[in-house]
């Protein structure tokens, strides 16, 4: 892994020293993914401002904004669906508020894949509804379709930004059994289409093609054998990139390598599943997931790319309450939070966050990642730790002579 990565870091150090380099001839392109943005009843209840009316999500991502924000490109896995008028429920048919787009957008997310087992949860209107609101609040979306005709037109989604052009795809293993109803079109994970759709991806000649998969077994810390044959198949089929979600929990970040030629090995990487972004569930390893950072160069003289550097960010699900039991959801980058309790988290909470980041760094230090570290200073909360000091000194005594 480490050697991996210093040799990258040396291809793009000599790059940028090689003399007959301009020096705005290398671009970079930032790429952040997150795992399973859910809504369950308690997170529709607690962003609930007038009854079926109006809700406020944005406290959520208070504390990742800075990061998500400072990405090119930002991409979630939207694992519910907007109908656009109440009842909104949670599991097992998620329906969520339009609300929680426009909080996702001001936090500064830039694309969502839609193609998961609860695409259907509130019928083809969901599904038509679900991509209105996204594209009307700004997001890039591929995953499912109003028809065949706009699937068609606009898939693979290609996307340009500073210099790149990458073409991303995105399918889920199942839709809980509830049928896609036509028009409407989710993406499965049938070999054949996928195969056929990425020979389409290939001729469009991208910088890098990136599979977002809804797959793997719910809970399990380790990748299936077939998510291992299904990951195998895209890089062959010219995947650069997978990115995973669905079991809600974190899976291994592993390189591949790929034959190119006869003797030219290529690195291919997996993420097999981010984990759980936000959401309400309670099970083990659930609580949390990753943050996952990749950066590309290009040479725009020549058009050559290069992978740079890629790590995680854990982050942890704090469900905050006030002192009439109002709960927040909240993301908290965990690096940055756990040198000392700012937030006064109670001790079980507390607990919790360090058990998880304990357990998911054990885990993921046997694969082909690292982690980024973080402070209150680089996301700029150092405020937060200022509050907790003072609140902390107690006031003078007063005494009278």
């Amino acid at each position: 892994m480490y050697i991996r990565n210093l040799f990258i870091l040396l291809a793009v150090s000599f790059l940028s020293l090689n003399q007959s380099l301009a020096q705005d001839s290398l671009s970079s392109l930032q790429l952040l993914f997150v795992g399973d943005i859910m809504g369950h009843g308690p997170q529709i209840r607690s962003a609930e401002v007038v009854k079926n009316v109006s809700y406020d999500y944005e406290p959520c991502f208070d504390f990742v904004q800075t990061i998500i924000e400072s990405a090119d490109l930002a991409i979630g896995n939207l694992e519910v669906t907007l109908p656009g008028k109440a009842p909104y429920q949670g599991y097992p048919q998620f329906r969520s508020p339009d609300d929680l787009a426009k909080a996702l957008r001001f936090s500064g997310f830039d694309m969502m894949v839609t193609s998961n087992n609860h695409s259907n949860d509130a019928g083809k209107l969901g599904v038509v509804h679900t991509i209105d609101v996204l594209k009307d609040y700004g997001f890039y979306q591929t995953g499912t379709f109003k028809n065949e005709e706009e699937r068609e037109w606009y898939y693979p989604l290609v996307l340009y930004k500073n210099g790149f052009k990458l073409a991303f795809l995105n399918y889920t293993y199942d839709t809980n059994g509830l049928p896609t109803k036509a028009p409407t079109v989710v993406n499965l994970i049938d070999t054949t289409q996928m195969k056929t759709d990425m020979e389409v991806a290939r001729a469009l000649k991208p910088d890098a093609i990136i599979v977002l998969m809804h797959w793997g077994l719910e809970y399990q810390l380790n990748e299936s054998k077939k998510q291992q044959r299904l990951a195998n198949q895209l890089f062959e089929w010219g995947a650069d990139y997978i990115i995973g979600s669905h079991p809600h929990v974190i899976q291994p970040i592993k390189d591949h390598s790929v034959m190119n030629g006869d003797s030219l090995i290529d690195y291919r990487l997996a993420v097999y599943s981010l984990g759980n972004f936000i959401s309400n569930q309670t099970k083990p390893n659930t609580d949390g997931g990753l943050m996952f950072e990749m950066t590309l160069f290009k040479n725009l003289s020549s058009g050559e790319v290069t992978p740079g550097p890629h790590h995680y960010i854990p982050v942890w699900r704090y469900i905050e309450k006030d002192k009439k039991g109002k709960a927040t959801y909240r993301v908290v980058p965990i690096s940055a939070f756990e040198a000392e309790n700012v937030l006064n988290m109670p001790a079980n909470k507390w607990k919790a966050m360090l058990n998880f980041a304990r357990k998911m760094r054990k885990h993921l230090g046997k694969y082909d990642s690292f982690e980024r570290l973080l402070t209150l200073n680089d996301l700029g909360l150092g405020h937060l730790k200022e509050t907790a000091q003072e609140k902390k000194v107690a006031p003078a005594k007063q005494t009278t002579e």
